[in-house]
């Protein structure tokens, strides 16, 4: 299936970007990939480029651009692409990997449009938000939850997956202050990011993340859903 767009959600940890991409997937049928859930496929099954990235993100730093655009660009080559829709979900993060991206926006060719869509959410929500974070021990699944007060995102049973039943984990770099390490890193690098969207001619939105994810979903849905077939194309 020919791809008409692809959509690049850009925004810190803990913004809403994962979960916005689950409610996209199941509610709209669209295509996700996520650089986090490539780089843990890699450290799982322990390639050499697995055991670079585990280093990296253990030292709370950024894996390197060459490796991340890689592993994008190999995903595009092999993953059976059955949505007309793609989400990048944490994909481009510098300046260099979005000059990447540039190509293979080319190498997609005209026909597929490109969306920057910014989440703008405050640090200290976020370091709230991951340090009560817990994922899908099942890597197939990897869905997201909350033990915050009062979160819709609980799971229903006790530290079980609510889709597959699976265990409950916390992520080792899910701490205050590696979480405040990563937003550094983050914000080093948004304006230029965005300065390069914006030189690039590529659209570009911005969502307030902090709201609930049911509310957030309608409102990205509302101005994104209608554009699903959209023929003016980048």
């Amino acid at each position: 299936m020919s791809i008409d767009r692809v959509i690049l959600f850009i925004g810190p940890p803990g913004s809403g970007k994962g979960t916005l991409s689950q409610k996209c997937v199941q509610k709209l049928g669209w295509q996700q990939i996520s650089t986090g859930d490539l780089c843990r496929r890699h450290i799982a099954k322990q390639t050499e480029i697995g055991k670079s990235i585990d280093f990296a993100i253990k030292s709370g730093k950024l894996v390197s651009d060459g490796l991340i655009s890689q592993m994008v660009f190999d995903w595009f080559r092999q993953e059976n692409i059955e949505s007309d829709v793609v989400i990048l979900d944490g994909y481009p993060r510098t300046v260099n990997q979005a000059k990447d991206f540039d190509e293979l926006a080319d190498q997609l060719g005209d026909s597929a449009q490109v969306i920057v869509v910014k989440f703008v959410i405050d640090d200290t929500v976020v370091v709230d938000r991951l340090v009560n974070r817990y994922i899908c021990k099942n890597k197939s699944c990897q869905q997201v939850y909350s033990l915050s007060a009062g979160s819709k995102l609980a799971p229903q049973s006790d530290m079980a997956c609510d889709s597959c039943g699976s265990e409950l984990i916390k992520r080792k770099d899910d701490n205050a202050d590696a979480i405040r390490e990563r937003l550094k890193v983050y914000h080093l690098h948004e304006s230029d990011l965005i300065s390069h969207y914006v030189q690039a001619g590529y659209e570009i939105y911005e969502f307030k993340s902090d709201l609930p994810i049911d509310q957030l979903f309608t409102e990205f849905a509302e101005t994104m859903g209608g554009r699903a077939h959209d023929s003016n194309k980048k």
